[in-house]
């Protein structure tokens, strides 16, 4: 019987045999290291900030960025804050944080 070589895993980013000593695990496949890079910054990546989307890799900014909410980290938080009430949807009802108990100080 002739010999015939065990069959690597590819990787999916260079198309070469991954071996057991530079192997990264990740979506289901295994990765060279220097091929486990983000997609947009090319940031490399390790177990705690990588994310899969579509077969390609992304650091967790980076997947924020391009798939999470419209307009994520883009003014949001305390300074963004409006002080309208509402009227124009029909709120007629005015909603205060004073105490109703007028002995109360």
């Amino acid at each position: 019987m002739p010999f015939k070589p065990v069959e690597q895993a590819k990787c999916p980013k260079c198309g070469k045999s991954v071996y057991a000593a530079e192997e990264m695990l990740a979506a289901g496949q295994k990765w060279h290291k220097t091929c486990f890079k983000c997609g947009l910054c090319h940031k490399r990546l390790d177990s705690t900030n990588a994310t899969e989307h579509g077969g390609e890799l992304f650091c967790k900014q980076c997947y924020g960025r391009k798939f999470g909410p419209k307009g994520y980290g883009f003014g949001g938080g305390a300074g963004c804050l409006s002080m309208d009430k509402g009227e124009h949807l029909g709120n007629t009802e005015c909603v205060t944080n004073k105490p109703l108990d007028p002995n109360y100080n």
